[in-house]
């Protein structure tokens, strides 16, 4: 006796059989894996940023390399590169130590590996926020006979952050699309969901756009987020539109 066909209403709802629950998780999952990497990133490229702007001629070339190689090379082979031979070299070190190997989790991977390449990106966000500073404030600071934390608290990071919104807002665009690159190492998030999903049913039209529609939402919500962030720290600025 031939069963007959689930509707897209019941292919998209919250409970088994149908997968909207599975791709909800899955968008959490995005967020997460987004917000977090995102995190790591700002810290690796606010120091990141110091450094090239110290003046220090080792650090900065360091630091070049290190910008230069993530922007050069796509992001998908940084993933996979550096999650497996990661995960080899750490195995590696605590063999020679005489420790047991240990398997690296999926979600930790992905967002290690996703913040070291949103550092090298938000380096160069911040480094030209900084540069648009008026060098007049920073050396007012300075005759104040202010010590370098407390000028970054009350003078740099208030006059870099209307600068760097908008960059900082395309890297969080980028990093939540490239977190679906983290399903090649076999970590289940928003995008390999979707495929399993259409896998199992036959329906991949309906599930990408399920997924297309959630990616959308994220990026609206987001939009809004950094629209009032940015109205936030520009208060007393005119606006533009």
């Amino acid at each position: 006796m031939a069963t007959t066909p689930m509707t897209a209403w019941q292919l998209l709802a919250l409970e088994p059989p149908g997968w909207g629950g599975a791709l909800l998780t899955g968008a959490v999952t995005t967020v997460a894996i987004s917000a977090t990497a995102f995190a790591i990133g700002l810290v690796f490229g606010l120091f990141g940023a110091m450094g090239k702007l110290s003046g220090n001629r080792p650090v900065g070339l360091l630091l070049k390399l290190y910008t230069g190689t993530i922007r050069a090379v796509p992001e998908l082979i940084l993933i996979v590169g550096l999650y497996y031979a990661g995960t080899d070299g750490l195995n590696r070190l605590l063999q020679s130590f005489g420790m047991p190997p240990v398997e690296v989790n999926g979600f930790v991977a992905a967002v290690a590996v996703l913040g070291f390449v949103q550092g090298a990106y938000m380096t160069e966000v911040l480094r030209g926020a900084i540069l648009a500073i008026p060098a007049g404030q920073i050396e007012a600071a300075r005759a104040f006979g202010m010590s370098p934390f407390l000028r970054f608290r009350r003078v740099t990071l208030p006059a870099l952050l209307p600068n760097a919104l908008p960059g900082m807002a395309n890297l969080w665009m980028s990093v939540t699309k490239d977190s679906a690159l983290v399903a090649v190492v076999g970590y289940q998030e928003l995008a390999l969901t979707t495929r399993l999903a259409g896998a199992n049913t036959k329906q991949y039209f309906l599930f990408f756009l399920a997924a297309a529609i959630l990616y959308l939402a994220i990026t609206l919500l987001s939009n809004l987020v950094f629209h009032w962030l940015e109205r936030r720290v520009r208060r007393g600025q005119r606006l533009t539109a």
